[in-house]
């Protein structure tokens, strides 16, 4: 069970909300229509974690828009990914926006304290993965997560890597984030007690086909409890490991 609905009848069984508030909690309106996007409202409900802004392809009146719709429904904190530095620029102008330019990932309200079982980290091969690294650990940071990060620890210097044994040891989830030939996630899934999130990126010379050998890489990864999500996907990665890592909180 979601951590959300969890809390509501936790809340209802405590006597700190009224049955009342409860169903009306629960029979919200689902989604709000605002003419070019149906707001989810329901999603916390459903999932744990409420409706996320994808920004790139939105105009920033649009952005505005489900923002305040967001914010009308009770969601104070609103996470953007792939929000340009134009668009974040003239949005600042309208919401308490934090901007990390290297991530492209706007916040609005704020990061919440770690609540999760344990940490993830994330790991790059290169420092040219870093902007989908950060897009990955700012999700997880923004879904309630402590994230360590450990950048430039690929394949071609193995002992970078393995100078953060402890780091690596100690993580409930970890985030393998590489591009070329995308080794970094066989060896860390070879080296860890744990799930580890591989994430090809689109780094790397012609052959790489823009993160598709890196893809292929991960894919046929011989270490067993390596998964894979799309190319470039630090936004899917970072959920997906604050998901794995709230499972035994939600309990």
């Amino acid at each position: 069970m979601n951590s959300e609905a969890r809390r509501i009848l936790e809340a209802v069984k405590s006597g700190d909300m009224a049955v009342d508030d409860a169903l009306l909690r629960l029979k919200t309106e689902p989604f709000e229509d605002i003419g070019y996007a149906k707001v989810d409202l329901h999603r916390r409900v459903r999932q744990g974690v409420p409706e996320v802004i994808y920004g790139a392809g939105k105009t920033v009146e649009q952005m505005d828009g489900i923002i305040r719709a967001m914010g009308k429904n009770g969601q104070g904190r609103v996470l953007i990914t792939r929000l340009a530095p134009e668009a974040a620029a003239e949005l600042g102008k309208l919401h308490p926006l934090d901007y990390r330019a290297a991530a492209r990932v706007g916040v609005i309200g704020g990061f919440p304290e770690p609540d999760g079982l344990g940490k993830i980290v994330v790991a790059t091969g290169g420092t040219s993965d870093i902007p989908v690294a950060e897009e990955a650990a700012l999700t997880a940071q923004v879904l309630g997560n402590a994230v360590t990060r450990l950048y430039d620890v690929g394949v071609a210097g193995l002992h970078r890597l393995l100078a953060h044994k402890e780091d690596i040891m100690g993580a409930s989830v970890i985030i393998a984030i590489a591009g070329m030939e995308g080794a970094l996630a066989s060896v860390v899934g070879g080296l860890a007690d744990c799930p580890v999130i591989a994430v090809p990126t689109s780094v790397g010379y012609g052959a790489s086909f823009h993160g598709l050998s890196a893809l292929l890489s991960m894919l046929n990864s011989c270490a067993s409890g390596v998964s894979v999500v799309n190319i470039d996907n630090g936004f899917g990665a970072g959920y997906l490991a604050s998901m794995i890592n709230h499972m035994e909180a939600a309990k």
